[in-house]
């Protein structure tokens, strides 16, 4: 019989819903209850495609005798920490305090005022591990409680002393120039030039600091960063990490060469990483790093979209209880699927009847492209479509396998920023290829309206305006039709960004009135009077503390997003109270980005901007003028990270920005303005003086 899970919007949560454990979601009669019957609150946090989490489930909570115990002793809590990221992150931070680290399953112990006194993540059904079992943790908190209360209560304060002191955050003075220097230098100083990325395995992949790399190297015009950008990016695209055959990043490495991963695949890192390789790509012009651009959001397209143009969460980890099976391949299936190609394919993944894990082939490049045209005497040229094809044909047959399961709630954070790298790769991709005019205008020669990036891009976009934000209240998820009512700041702010992003794509004001009056509410619903932002709205329930997260994790804080999205709207708006909560929110993280740069690099790319100065660009110009279009494609064809730009057909468009507010084509011609730190350049008609004044 299905417990109280089976509501939910998560899938995460309806994976347990058959559990003989008594479940109870988060929520006010699962709290009563606790008080009520006088019993601590067991509270599970994983997610969907959570490897351990679903071995946790197996081994104890689909355990008759230990739900039993667990029934009759606890009130038991389940929380996706995708749905419900405010409550992750207050108990994580408990978990860390009181166990040195954290992860998910995340298994923490409260008392009915919601304070926590016991916490760990993934616990066996018996003693293995150096860990105890899982059914002697809970008899040991249950007599705990029964007969130590008072010893409970005092860790519980403790614990709750601490999470609300080290809450609170203080103002300092801004990064400096000089401060993003030494940052980057330092960056670069503790760069694994071994194997690639930083630190030891698991490896993470750093988007978020390889974008403040690229950033700040545009900004200052040096390429000294360059090589360890291209290594990096190298070396978790070469396959492992990377799914060669079917596109997409997993999660991380669980090696330090990049060649095991985590299985997992979520929408999120995807996001981050096919925004670093198109900036990549836009610096070096590299082919390979365009391939993993289009590699990727054609896998995003294929197998996590839904048919409305919502994204999906993730894909899990797991298919047919193994972990990876069906990403891995024995040298028997390559050569019956390859045949005549198998020596080629072969001598360009290592592939061997032992493989490289479990007696299985995880595919990773060992012969680069020009040494495999060398050793097989054919053109670069033939290489690229010989490997297309087999991974193509190896594509057709794994998707005949039992795929692994898709989280398929829509989360409108995770949303936002891939709304933003499906917007920006269509921007650039159709500048590639030629025609990009503003969408009033009417000609059949442009490339972007016809692509299907950009159709995916304006489909996600109308779905999270509509179904994400129903009766005009922004909500953090949507699942079969049905949605949450939480919402957080990460929601506005990566919607927000998102937005912009598409604006600036296909200049239609709708786009930007809609970020406009996001960025409006945001203000009104999150702001901390001291600075920064909570990251729950002021209406939302009482928790053990009202969260304010600064660091980034998996993925960019909500306070640095949400910075960054007051940035370009001061630009765009022209109005001061945007820029001034920025650099408020700014100064709250100086002394933690100097000790900790690789937890705070989104701040620093929104650092990077308010230190080295943006620039506002305005254009306007006739529908279907040659000059005109040649304007837009000269200042959106190369990487300018600090460049915020507005266009309109003339005469100006109802809601256009402020931007554009009282700009003329002068002698009747497409014309340019370039301002920066409340100066303007000349306005212009010639194409030569405007990319001068872009370089300046």
């Amino acid at each position: 019989m299905p417990n109280r899970l089976s509501n939910s919007t998560s899938p995460y949560l309806l994976q347990h819903t058959h559990n003989p454990v008594d479940w109870f979601p988060w929520g006010e009669e699962a709290l009563k209850k606790s008080r009520d019957e006088d019993k601590p609150i067991f509270l599970s946090i994983g997610y969907a495609a959570c490897h351990w989490c679903h071995v946790m489930a197996h081994e104890s909570f689909e355990d008759e005798e230990t739900a039993k115990f667990m029934n009759e002793h606890f009130i038991n809590i389940k929380v996706d920490r995708e749905e419900r990221p405010d409550i992750d992150g207050i108990y994580m931070q408990a978990t860390i305090a009181m166990t040195g680290s954290g992860g998910w399953p995340m298994s923490v112990f409260l008392t009915p005022d919601l304070k926590p006194f016991y916490a760990g993540t993934y616990f066996p059904p018996t003693r293995r591990y150096n860990m105890p079992a899982f059914k002697d943790v809970l008899s040991g908190l249950s007599n705990a409680w029964k007969n130590e209360r008072d010893e409970v209560f005092n860790t519980s304060d403790k614990v709750t002393n601490h999470l609300q002191n080290t809450n609170q955050t203080q103002n300092d003075e801004l990064l400096t120039k000089e401060h993003l220097n030494a940052i980057a230098n330092a960056m670069r100083d503790s760069y694994d030039w071994g194997y690639g990325g930083w630190g030891d395995a698991p490896k993470f992949p750093q988007a978020m600091a390889l974008e403040f790399l690229l950033h700040h190297s545009a900004m200052n015009k040096t390429d000294e960063f360059q090589n360890l950008i291209t290594h990096c990016l190298n070396a978790m695209a070469r396959g492992g990490m990377y799914d060669v055959v079917g596109g997409g990043f997993s999660r991380y490495s669980t090696d330090n060469l990049w060649r095991v991963p985590h299985f997992e695949k979520m929408l999120y890192d995807n996001a981050l990483l096919v925004r670093a390789y198109l900036h990549a790509w836009q610096v070096t012009k590299n082919p390979f790093y365009k391939r993993i651009v289009q590699e990727t959001l054609d896998f995003v397209a294929r197998e996590m979209t839904h048919p409305d143009g919502g994204f999906y969460s993730s894909l899990d980890a797991d298919s047919e209880g193994e972990e990876g099976k069906f990403y891995v391949w024995s040298q028997d299936e390559i050569k019956n699927i390859l045949k005549d190609d198998y020596d080629f394919f072969e001598a360009a993944y290592g592939v061997t009847a032992k493989g490289n894990w479990e007696n299985k082939n995880i595919l990773q490049r060992v012969l680069d492209d020009d040494s495999l045209a060398a050793r097989f005497r054919i053109d670069l040229e033939t290489v690229t479509a010989k490997l297309a094809d087999s991974h193509s044909k190896l594509l057709s047959a794994r998707d005949l396998r039992i795929r692994p399961g898709t989280d398929d709630k829509v989360l409108t954070a995770w949303n936002g920023l891939m709304l933003a790298g499906f917007a920006e790769a269509a921007r650039v991709f159709a500048l590639e290829s030629g025609s990009l005019l503003p969408k009033d205008s009417q000609t059949s020669n442009s490339k972007l309206f016809d692509s299907k990036y950009y159709q995916l891009t304006t489909r996600n976009a109308e779905f999270l305006l509509s179904k994400l934000r129903p009766y005009k209240k922004l909500v953090r998820a949507w699942r079969d039709g049905k949605t949450t009512n939480e919402v957080f700041l990460e929601d506005y702010a990566a919607l927000i960004l998102g937005l912009l992003e598409l604006y600036q794509t296909d200049f239609d004001n709708k786009w930007f009135v809609s970020a406009k009056e996001l960025t409006d509410e945001m203000i009104e619903k999150f702001s901390d009077s001291n600075g920064g932002f909570f990251d729950t709205p002021n209406d939302s329930e009482n928790l053990l503390f009202r969260p304010k997260d600064v660091q980034d994790n998996a993925t960019p804080s909500g306070n640095a997003l949400a910075c960054e999205a007051l940035i370009k709207m001061a630009e765009y708006t022209g109005e001061g109270k945007y820029r001034d909560l920025a650099e408020k929110s700014l100064s709250l993280i100086t002394s933690f980005t100097l000790r900790y740069p690789l937890g705070f690099a989104r701040w620093l790319s929104a650092m990077q901007n308010v230190a080295g100065n943006m620039k506002q660009v305005a254009v306007m110009g006739e529908a279907n003028e040659n000059q005109f279009e040649a304007m837009k494609k000269i200042i959106q064809s190369e990487y300018r990270p600090n460049i915020i730009m507005a266009v309109s057909s003339y005469p100006i468009k109802e809601n256009s920005p402020a931007l554009l507010n009282d700009r003329i084509m002068i002698q009747n011609q497409a014309t340019a303005y370039v301002c920066e730190g409340f100066v303007c350049k000349q306005p212009t008609n010639e194409i030569d003086v405007l990319v001068e004044q872009l370089n300046s």
